[in-house]
């Protein structure tokens, strides 16, 4: 959070100079020692943090590939006459711990075209779905399985 602040300050100053950069830390370290004190902040979780960066690339990477192949498969069922798509509300339960993990498993059904993440109640999932076949395998999916991988890691940080 500390090289999030300098990189901000550095940003808006638009040039570096020897007093901008001297000023900058000393500011970033007070703006940093402020969160810590007063925002439940700590090291720790700025350490667990960069540990968790790795998996949030790959959390991103494996997102976008199965947007791609959720389009493919939207796209075949609207240009093929001969496929009609058999709508179908889902619903699933998942043992992820943490509400953030949940809500970003339900954002993820949603940004994949063909599903849209109806309700979150606890651990169930109720997802509408275009096509049966895009329902599949929802509740062990790789999101699940990542997503499961960073909680343990903030555990291991608590």
């Amino acid at each position: 959070m500390f090289f999030l602040f300098f990189f901000v300050w550095i940003i808006l100053n638009g040039r570096i100079t020897v007093e901008i950069v001297i000023f900058g830390l000393i500011l970033s370290a007070v703006l940093f020692y402020f969160i810590c004190r007063f925002m439940d902040y700590s090291m720790k979780k700025e350490l667990m943090l960069f540990h968790l960066i790795p998996l949030f690339f790959q959390y991103f990477y494996v997102l976008i590939q199965e947007i791609v192949k959720a389009n493919l498969c939207v796209l075949k069922i609207i240009i093929s006459p001969e496929i009609q798509p058999e709508p179908a509300l889902v619903y699933f339960g998942t043992d992820l711990q943490s509400e953030l993990s949940k809500v970003i498993l339900a954002n993820s059904i949603t940004l994949t075209p063909g599903t849209i993440t109806v309700s979150l109640e606890d651990n169930r999932f109720c997802v509408h779905c275009l096509d049966r076949e895009l329902a599949e395998g929802m509740e062990n999916s790789v999101f699940v399985e990542l997503l499961k991988k960073m909680e343990a890691e903030e555990r291991k940080w608590r």
